[in-house]
């Protein structure tokens, strides 16, 4: 399989090395020094695009590599808000194929499938309040992260008492601490922690006066990430629409 990856740091490298090993060939990097190279041969000869950048260029870079008929793999996060809708129009009625997850490491995927079933058991017991807590490295950029969001929704649509998320207290890598612990009681509160190079911990917890329940992921390192992305990018070859992990993982 031909692979263009758009991102060339850390997980683009990680990326880059496990695709090479499954026997797949890299014909395309773009960095930001260089996107023109989207209008390129190279880059339309990819079968997949693999995107890891930031939020503010996740979106553009999409819009790049559709015009261009590429697919898009992409673990990108930040983005949904303000262009969610646009993505799922393209994918539905313009032919185009977006692989996107917050998070591609098998173990998260574990971890949701089984945040999904406790919180439909949750929802029959009222007495249990839920918050959560993500800690990443400092470098990371948005807050909540994305897959903490992507958990909370699972929650919110399963346990009725609950009507959305919120961004609770942020601990920034200086030790100073923004936002409220107030949080409303028909919303999920997700605290921030940017520590150190933590690839990612997501810890969910119900409390009630008489005891809690805690279920946490806690990544060793990326290479689970780039992975998963690599897999993903096999089964997009072959897919197409609005994909997510729930397709690629069967539980």
């Amino acid at each position: 399989m031909k692979i263009a990856l758009i991102g060339y740091g850390k997980m683009g490298h990680m990326i880059e090395e496990i695709a090479l090993s499954r026997g797949h060939e890299i014909v395309c990097i773009i960095d930001i020094d260089n996107l023109n190279d989207f209008d390129s041969d190279a880059f339309r000869s990819a079968d997949v695009a693999i995107e890891f950048t930031n939020p503010m260029a996740a979106y553009d870079n999409y819009l790049r590599a559709f015009a261009q008929g590429v697919k898009v793999v992409s673990g990108s996060t930040g983005w949904m808000k303000n262009h969610r809708a646009d993505v799922e129009r393209m994918c539905r009625e313009e032919g185009k194929t977006l692989f996107w997850a917050s998070n591609f490491s098998l173990g998260v995927a574990i971890f949701s499938a089984v945040n999904k079933k406790l919180a439909q058991i949750m929802n029959k017991f009222p007495q249990y309040g839920v918050t959560m807590e993500e800690v990443h490295h400092i470098h990371k950029l948005d807050a909540p992260s994305g897959t903490a969001i992507t958990l909370a929704e699972q929650i919110v649509e399963a346990i009725d008492r609950k009507s959305d998320w919120k961004l609770g207290q942020t601990q920034l890598p200086d030790g100073k601490v923004e936002g409220s612990s107030e949080c409303p009681d028909d919303m999920v509160r997700i605290d921030a922690i940017r520590r150190g190079e933590v690839p990612g911990i997501h810890t969910v917890t119900y409390d009630s006066p008489e005891d809690s329940i805690t279920i946490s992921h806690n990544a060793h390192n990326r290479r689970g990430f780039a992975l998963g992305a690599v897999l993903a990018a096999e089964y997009t070859a072959t897919h197409e629409g609005l994909l997510s992990t729930d397709d690629l993982f069967k539980f």
